[in-house]
């Protein structure tokens, strides 16, 4: 499993990052045997959050015994400086470890809430506190929908984050006001060391209502292989990114296999084939610009 260094944490970390939120409905046992094909991966970085699910609890028992393995990442969706220090405590006691590598605020996608965060007795001092009492490491910022990259910008414009996280697809990128702010992102990330995960990668499209077939997620994932296959490699293919995997677990062997495979010098005519996936899977953006821009 290819490794790159994360952000400005010294941290070599696998460019696929488990995403947690995987576990959020599951039980214990289940749950112990995705964390199982996690490590036997060699995935050595788990991204969860305190509102996904159960997730946290059932990281516990695994971090007991593989904690020094893992780089761990939780998010607070919390926004001022009192909410978001609870948050970060009891994420602490949920996971029964005593020091979190990467504390992000989630999802920060809307400017009132943004404030908030940044401003006198905000999550962002809140953070700091726990950073400089040893609770965290590092600080990162995560959101969704078409606005993101560019309130990543002025977050990053704010203060040195050691990540950001967003949605990054070919799909999300036909919208060219995104497209542009993701690039410029990109560049700004590369230039400062500040690491860029990924998320949706996978996406087929929205649920549609006469869907009956199991929901893993809350969007539809690319399930036929190839097609998936060439949409992790799509991401991978940028110098600097990290994948973090669908929460659909059962995904998730496919997911791994699809990251092992990836070469960077043979990664053929993809643009060519995930435009034919589009038309033959009827992909759909899972953000629109002014239609539907938000998790539901």
């Amino acid at each position: 499993m290819e490794r790159q260094t994360f952000g400005n944490t010294g941290h070599q970390s696998t460019r696929l990052l488990f995403g947690a939120a995987a576990l959020g409905g599951m039980n214990q046992e289940k749950a112990d045997s995705v964390l199982q094909i996690v490590k036997d991966a060699g995935i050595n970085h788990i991204d969860v959050a305190a509102s996904y699910g159960d997730a946290e609890i059932r990281l516990a028992p695994f971090l007991q015994d593989h904690r020094k393995d893992f780089f761990l990442a939780t998010k607070t969706p919390d926004r001022s400086g009192d909410d978001a220090r609870a948050s970060i405590e009891r994420s602490l006691d949920r996971m029964q470890v005593e020091q979190i590598d990467l504390i992000q605020f989630h999802n920060l996608s809307t400017d009132p809430e943004w404030d908030v965060v940044m401003g006198p007795n905000g999550a962002l001092e809140a953070a700091l506190q726990a950073r400089d009492q040893g609770l965290v490491r590092f600080i990162g910022v995560t959101g969704h929908g078409t606005r993101i990259a560019e309130m990543h910008l002025k977050s990053l414009a704010e203060f040195e984050f050691t990540s950001v996280l967003l949605p990054y697809n070919q799909m999300l990128m036909h919208d060219e006001q995104y497209a542009k702010e993701f690039e410029e992102l990109y560049a700004l990330c590369r230039g400062k060391n500040v690491a860029m995960q990924t998320i949706k990668s996978i996406v087929r499209r929205r649920w549609r209502e006469d869907d009956e077939s199991p929901h893993f997620s809350w969007y539809e994932p690319i399930r036929e292989e190839d097609a998936l296959r060439r949409a992790v490699h799509w991401v991978l293919r940028r110098p600097g990114l990290f994948l973090n995997t669908s929460s659909d677990a059962t995904l998730l062997p496919r997911i791994i296999q699809a990251a092992e495979d990836f070469d960077p010098a043979n990664v053929g005519n993809l643009e060519e084939d995930i435009t034919a996936d589009v038309t033959d899977l009827q992909l759909e953006p899972l953000f629109e610009r002014g239609a539907h821009d938000s998790l539901d």
